[in-house]
Formats: structure tokens, C-alpha cells, sequence
């Protein structure tokens, strides 16, 4: 009986479909639809592609999809499904350091190839309404593009409209990472090879008893990751808003009695005792 798929998501299983030098129709195609250019993609060489177990445990890990292209560019990708709120930063980071670890000592700067970042979020992240943003350095008055050298991709997944035109490959494979088991997918695996392909994948994977377990145990690595960074938010705020407190009973200390402050405040009569004194 098949098992219910995985998803696709979860970074070991987008791992093993998108960066998988079995499958390089699969990468090839999204990037296509992905970058959008003249000259098509027509091979990819993938890199990173072993998933050790030292990987796999440590919430810190990026499990990220790295290949060099026919067009001669670096792409990186990856996909976060928790907001950290550092994406824009944190992408240009591992932009520069894809840009700079071309160089060996003696080379030179003429070497350095294209390189491309994309990042496929599972939330809303940028101000605008608009899935998919990509963008790259310009003059800030006559948009004079500097180089192409740089580019920078967001795919938000909850931003892609229930109307979007799935005949616009990006739209049907961000409808394969969102829902790979929903009638859309269906019908566009029937039409289109290299979603079937990643669908085939999906599958084989969801119903391989020890990628199962792998993908359990990543799944838990990423879910306590989550729980960390919720933890972190939510002592963060109660700090500041005990902080906000102290600064409200500190300047009615010399205008209310310490009951009262303390049932504005929140806080305890033991702490604004020691406040006063």
C-alpha cells in the first residue's frame, strides 16, 4: 500500500529530488523557469550532493542545492519553511561567499562567473503580493542594470494565487512544493515529463521505509529548530515588555503607593521594593 508523500519541502527531501544527479531534467527545469532567460539551461553539474548523517542531525545545517550550469553561472538554492527574519541578509552572505570562493590565490577577477541565489520560503516575507521576486543591481534613478553578475531570487509559497496560469512552469512547480498530492499536480504531471519525474521521486522516496526515517528525524531537527526560535522570540519580548514595565513603575514611584504600581504594572510588590530602595 502507498504511503502518504512526503514533502517536498522538508530540505532532505527537496535535496534529494532538485539535487540529484539522477534527476537533472528536474533542476534544470526549475531554473529555467526560475531565471527566465534567453539562452536556456541545457545541463547542469550538481554539487553537494552527499547527505551525511552529521548533516541531517544538526539544526544548524543547510541542506542546499548547489550546481554549475551550461550558461556558465553558480546557483545555490535553498528553502526555509520558518521565518527568521534575516532571509535578505542572510542570502546576500551566501551570495558573496559563492562569489569570493571562486578565487584561488592568483587568479584573476575576470574568472568569476555569474552567480545566483534562490530562496524558496514557505511564508510571506517581502511587501509586495507577487510569489516570485528576483532581483539584481541597478542605477537607483535611470535603472541602468551595473551586471548581471549578482541575482538574488524569492519564491514565497503562500503567495501563489489560487488563479495563477500553471502554464508558466514556475507557478507549477511552486504547486508541486506546495501540494504535490492536490488535482493540479495530477493534471500537470500528466502533461508535463519532468513534473512527473519529481512526482515518480516523491514517491519512491515516501515509500522507502529508511528514507522514511531520515526524513522523520530531519523532520523532528527542523520542528525543534522552530520551537528554539519561538522560545528565543517569545523570552525576548517578555524581556522587553518587563523592561517597559520597570520604566513605567520607576517614574510613578514617586506619585503612587506600591500597591497601586503594582496592579498597574504587573509587577511584584517584592520587585519595586527593590526598585525604590
Amino acid at each position: 500500500m502507498m504511503k502518504g508523500l512526503l514533502d517536498p519541502k522538508i530540505d532532505f527531501v527537496f535535496k534529494n529530488i532538485f539535487g540529484s544527479n539522477k534527476h537533472p531534467k528536474v533542476l534544470i527545469s526549475f531554473l529555467n523557469a526560475t531565471l527566465k532567460q534567453k539562452d536556456l539551461i541545457t545541463s547542469v553539474e550538481i554539487q553537494n550532493t552527499d547527505l551525511e548523517k552529521h548533516f541531517l542531525d544538526d539544526k544548524f545545517s543547510r541542506l542546499d542545492v548547489k550546481a554549475k550550469t551550461s550558461n556558465n553561472e553558480i546557483i545555490n538554492i535553498e528553502i526555509q519553511l520558518k521565518n527568521e527574519y534575516n532571509m535578505i541578509k542572510r542570502s546576500l552572505y551566501y551570495w558573496s561567499k559563492l562569489y569570493e570562493e571562486q578565487l584561488g590565490e592568483g587568479d584573476n577577477y575576470s574568472s568569476l562567473k555569474r552567480t545566483v541565489c534562490i530562496n524558496i520560503l514557505n511564508f510571506k516575507y517581502l511587501k509586495n503580493d507577487r510569489f516570485h521576486n528576483g532581483y539584481r543591481l541597478k542605477e537607483l534613478e535611470t535603472n541602468e542594470e551595473l551586471s548581471d553578475v549578482i541575482e538574488i531570487h524569492f519564491i514565497e509559497i503562500p503567495k501563489l494565487k489560487e488563479n495563477s496560469d500553471e502554464k508558466d512552469m514556475l507557478v507549477a512547480w511552486t504547486e508541486f512544493l506546495k501540494n504535490p498530492e492536490s488535482e493540479k499536480v495530477r493534471k500537470l504531471e500528466m502533461s508535463i515529463e519532468e513534473i512527473k519525474e519529481a512526482k515518480d521521486e516523491l514517491v519512491r522516496i515516501s515509500n522507502d521505509d529508511e528514507q522514511r526515517m531520515i526524513y522523520e528525524m530531519r523532520s523532528k531537527v527542523l520542528r525543534d529548530k522552530v520551537s528554539s526560535l519561538n522560545k528565543a522570540k517569545n523570552e525576548g519580548r517578555q524581556e522587553g515588555e518587563k523592561l517597559k514595565a520597570l520604566e513605567i513603575a520607576k517614574s510613578l514611584l514617586d506619585i503612587l503607593d506600591i500597591e497601586t504600581i503594582a496592579s498597574k504594572t504587573g509587577l511584584s510588590i517584592d520587585e519595586l521594593k527593590k526598585l525604590k530602595n
